[in-house]
Order: structure tokens, then sequence, then C-alpha cells
């Protein structure tokens, strides 16, 4: 197979994974976290979000907890940003990256954020037009485009529709995210040929969920035409909350897992990701959801 010698993976748990949780996460055990990735080698990290406290609770401490990152050189550090206000304030912190977002699901959009697609990216064009002109770095989070929990299956054209529409506006790279975890391979394939149509192979990422076990081999699927970007999340944090049963972001450290036993360098240390899985969880009271920590936690144990 022609696969990438390396790949990119960036680790969305600090935001993507501990948004859903319903127990007040403190700002220092954030802060936290975020060091122990890029102490084990993670390169682009999703840190928080800019979003009304009134929707997400969880992210209320998103200044104290970007104000208490110690930044390495070489590390990208991104927010999701949902409009101008949330963006002007995301501006004061410094960001490396905004991400916006979009579903290929026009009931999704509706049933999220109260609007169509094409409203939808009307509504981001400004946060990226200041973004472009501050500086920073622009991505876009395309869920649903595979599958979604009020229409289904997911046809590519739509998916080709919401890329076509990000482009437009100015964003710079995408990620195709199986939102709900019901996508298998060949319907990831499609999902990603559809996406490339409007951008370069080198700025689409994989965003995998793993409520149906397939998030690995739909990572393979994306490997085998080229793809090199990735996201995922530590100890598997996180979940649809429009999805019941989703089981969350396939973890990073089975994913790395992967990548290095198929000779696929990411410049991570799967050592200290496990033990920054392992932090997070005892944070959190529970066990990492992750295949590759449990196994070697209960190595240790025997």
């Amino acid at each position: 197979m022609n696969l990438p010698h390396r790949v990119r993976v960036m680790d969305v748990g600090p935001r993507d994974g501990l948004q859903n949780e319903k127990q007040p996460v403190p700002a220092a055990i954030k802060v936290e976290l975020v060091h122990r990735l890029q102490m084990a080698g993670l390169k682009e990290i999703e840190v928080t979000s800019f979003v009304s406290p009134k929707w997400v609770p969880q992210m209320a401490d998103n200044a104290e907890v970007m104000a208490g990152i110690h930044r390495e050189a070489g590390v990208r550090y991104s927010v999701l940003t949902p409009n101008l206000q949330g963006f002007e304030a995301a501006l004061k912190t410094q960001p490396d990256e905004i991400v916006v977002f979009g579903a290929a699901s026009e009931a999704f959009s509706q049933k999220n954020i109260n609007c169509s697609i094409a409203e939808s990216m009307e509504r981001f064009a400004p946060v990226v037009k200041a973004a472009r002109e501050a500086g920073i770095t622009v991505r876009g989070a395309m869920s649903c485009t595979v599958g979604c929990p009020y229409e289904g299956d997911i046809a590519p054209e739509r998916v080709s529709y919401l890329a076509g529409l990000m482009k437009g506006i100015g964003v710079q790279r995408v990620d195709v995210a199986d939102t709900i975890g019901v996508a298998t391979p060949r319907k990831v394939q499609a999902a990603m040929e559809a996406t490339l149509k409007h951008f370069a192979l080198n700025d689409v990422c994989g965003h995998f969920h793993d409520t149906y076990g397939q998030a690995l081999a739909n990572t393979l699927a994306a490997l085998q035409m080229g793809v090199w970007n990735f996201q995922s999340s530590v100890a598997g944090l996180g979940g649809c909350p429009y999805a019941k049963g989703a089981t969350g972001n396939v973890a990073t450290e089975d994913v790395v897992y992967m990548m290095h036993g198929m000779g696929i360098d990411t410049g991570i240390d799967l050592d200290k990701l496990i033990e920054a899985g392992v932090f997070i969880s005892e944070a959190l009271g529970r066990s990492p959801n992750s295949l590759v920590s449990r196994a070697v936690l209960n190595k240790r144990a025997a």
C-alpha cells in the first residue's frame, strides 16, 4: 500500500473531549492536560472554544486556560469561535488557529444552529475574514459528512457542497468528521473524495468517532488515499450529544499505536501520551476509553 511515511495528529481532547462533561473540570486540570500532550510530542492541540457559557458551560474558563498554557515553539494551539463576538474574545488570547464549523446535513444545521448550511457559511464569512486579516489560520470543521441522526446517510454531493462553501469564504483547511460514528471505510473515502474537489490533500483532515468500532478502519481507509492529517482525543474523551450511545472520538493512544505499528512516524511518545490519558481519566474519575491504555494498565497490574 502507498501509505504516508508520517502523519500529523491533532488532539482535540481539551476542547471537543471535555466540552460534554457534566461536572465542571477545573482550568488547572485542562492546562495540565495540554502541557502533558505537548510533552508527549503533539504539535497541534485544540484547546478550548469561545462559545457562550450558557450553551457550553465547560468552556467558560476559555481565557483562563489559554493564559495558563506555557506555549512551546512549533505547537499550534487552536480554538473554536462561533461568531465575531467569540472571535474578538479569542483574539485577546492569541490563538494560532480558529475553527468555524458547518454540517453537511441541512437537518443537523437547523437543529444545531437554527439555520441552513448556506446561511451558516454567510454567518461565518466575517469571522473568517477577520481572522485572516489578523494573520490567524482558519480551519473548517465539517460535521455529519457520512451520516446524520436526523437524515440518515449523507450523500458525497452534500459534502462537496459544504466544502465548496467553506473554500469560498476563505477557510484554509478542513476536517472531514464522522460526527456520530456510523461511517465505514468506503463511505469515508467517498466523503474524502468529495472534499478533495475543493481542498488540497495536505489541507484535509480525518476526524472519526468510534460508536460502531469503525474509527481505526476508517483511519486506514483515509491513509490509503494519502490523507496524513488526523484528529483524535486523548483517552477517547468526548462524543456527540445528538447521538444516543455514541462512544466518542477515537482515542489518540489507539491511533498512534496503529501508526507506529505500521511504521508511520507521528513524532509522538506513546508512553507519555498514555500517561496523559491516565491523568485526565483519573481527574474525571474513570478509566481511559482507549484499548491501548487499558492493555498497558492491565499489564502493569498483573
